[in-house]
Parts: C-alpha cells; sequence; structure tokens
C-alpha cells in the first residue's frame, strides 16, 4: 500500500494579516507558518492509520514549496510519514499545485492519493478535485471516514440530513474533512527520527497557472457591540430598523 499525502502550509491561526506591493502580494514577514490542519490531522493521520492496519506500505508526503518550507514538512515527518517530495516552486494557484503533483505521481505506482478538503488560508478545496482529472482517477470529496477492503475505498461524506456512503476502486483521490482521524502529536522518538528521514527535492516540471492575483482587501474586523439597556424597546427596534444588517 502506497500512499501520497498532499500537505500545505499556512500561516498560523494567530497570525496578523498583512499585505505589500499595492495589496497584491500576502507579507510573510514575521509570520509563523505551520502544517495546514486538514492535511494533518485528518489526511496524514488517516493515511499512517491504514498503514498501520495493513502492517506494510509507505506514507510520502509531497509538498510544492520552497525550501524555507522544510520545517513545516519535517512535522510530518516526525508524526510518522516515511519521506517526503518537494515540488521547489512557488505555488502560483491551485492548479500549479494540482499539476506539479500529477506530474510527479503519475508513474509512481501510489494507491491512494490524499489531501485535507481545504487550507486554511484560502479554503479554496480545489487541488483535490484537479489532481484526481489530472491523473484521471475517481474522486472522493470531503469524506469524513474512509475504509479500505481489497482494492475498493469506502467513504462516508455529510451531506443535508444525513450520510452517504460511496466506494470506488483504488487507486483513488480522496479529500479528507473533519471526522477522518483524530490529530496525533509527534513524541520525542518521531521528532528525532524525522530529521534523518529524506526530503526529496524535485524541479518544477514547467507547468503554467490558470489565476492570477488582482487584489486582496482586509476584513473590517468585528466593531464595538451596543449595549441596549432592555426597558429601551424604542431605541432597539430604531437600531434593528436602521442598522443592523442581515448577513
Amino acid at each position: 500500500m502506497k500512499i501520497l499525502v498532499c500537505v500545505s502550509n499556512v500561516p498560523d491561526t494567530t497570525t496578523k494579516i498583512a499585505f505589500t506591493n499595492d495589496n497584491t502580494e500576502f507579507n510573510k514577514q514575521g509570520v509563523q507558518f505551520i502544517l495546514n490542519p486538514y492535511d494533518e490531522w485528518y489526511a496524514l493521520v488517516r493515511a499512517l492509520e491504514l498503514k498501520e492496519a495493513k502492517g506494510s506500505g509507505s506514507v510520502t508526503l509531497i509538498h510544492v514549496g520552497p525550501a524555507e518550507n522544510d520545517a513545516v514538512i519535517r512535522k510530518g515527518l516526525a508524526i510518522g510519514a516515511d519521506d517526503a517530495v518537494r515540488i521547489d516552486a512557488e505555488p502560483a494557484d491551485a492548479y500549479f499545485v494540482a499539476e506539479q503533483v500529477a506530474a510527479y505521481a503519475k508513474d509512481k505506482g501510489f494507491d491512494l492519493i490524499m489531501t485535507g478538503k481545504e487550507t486554511i488560508s484560502y479554503n479554496s478545496s480545489m487541488v483535490g478535485g484537479m489532481l484526481a482529472e489530472l491523473l484521471a482517477l475517481p474522486y472522493i470529496s470531503l469524506a469524513t471516514k474512509l475504509d479500505l477492503s481489497g482494492t475498493t475505498a469506502t467513504a462516508e461524506q455529510d451531506v443535508d440530513g444525513g450520510t452517504q456512503v460511496v466506494e470506488c476502486q483504488l487507486p483513488a483521490v480522496i479529500s479528507c474533512q473533519k471526522g477522518m482521524a483524530e490529530a496525533r502529536i509527534p513524541n520525542m522518538r518521531g521528532i528525532t527520527q524525522s530529521r534523518t528521514k529524506p526530503i526529496a527535492v524535485v524541479p518544477v516540471s514547467g507547468a503554467s497557472t490558470l489565476t492570477s492575483v488582482a487584489g486582496y482587501t482586509p476584513a473590517e474586523g468585528r466593531k464595538a457591540v451596543k449595549m441596549i439597556d432592555p426597558a429601551n424597546m424604542d431605541e432597539l427596534v430604531q437600531l434593528l430598523h436602521n442598522e443592523a444588517k442581515v448577513i
């Protein structure tokens, strides 16, 4: 069982977001980056569980990014991945990332390719579907549970009012969300071993991008709360009519 897990680095959730170059680029200065939680907690951990249940196989991480991201990749190795591949390029957009991963994975014989449902930075949820299309593989999105029986993958998805169970044949691409697995914390042995696990560096394959950033607009942020005396219903009604916004 060979499993490939796509991982991204994202700004820590406590990061104060700022932009440069006339609001066309994210300002990385002083930002602490982490392993994308959907990739780490759900895709990677479930991949490790599947490998452990089978008693053999390998779990490989793949990441598109520069050398400065190696520290984030090594966290995934500390959690238990066997090795990693870093495609040496700045991830320009989702299609660029998907095409780079597809170019690497197409002839490597992976039984399963797993991704988090999205990155917490862009929330686009596009790479998994694009990757499946580029590799001509079945795709199950937003899976909350995944089991394997021989060459059949059975997954569950949350749907309006219940749960949907779907099956497909391996190899396949699966995107994972909350419910897929429980997060693991790297232990000292895993951290020590991660320092010697290989990260293969692969050159960019010459893919193009489909989108470009026109600009970013910072969120307005929270505004002050108005406290109304319970006895003053007229003022409350007036504010609800004239100032309250329906979201």
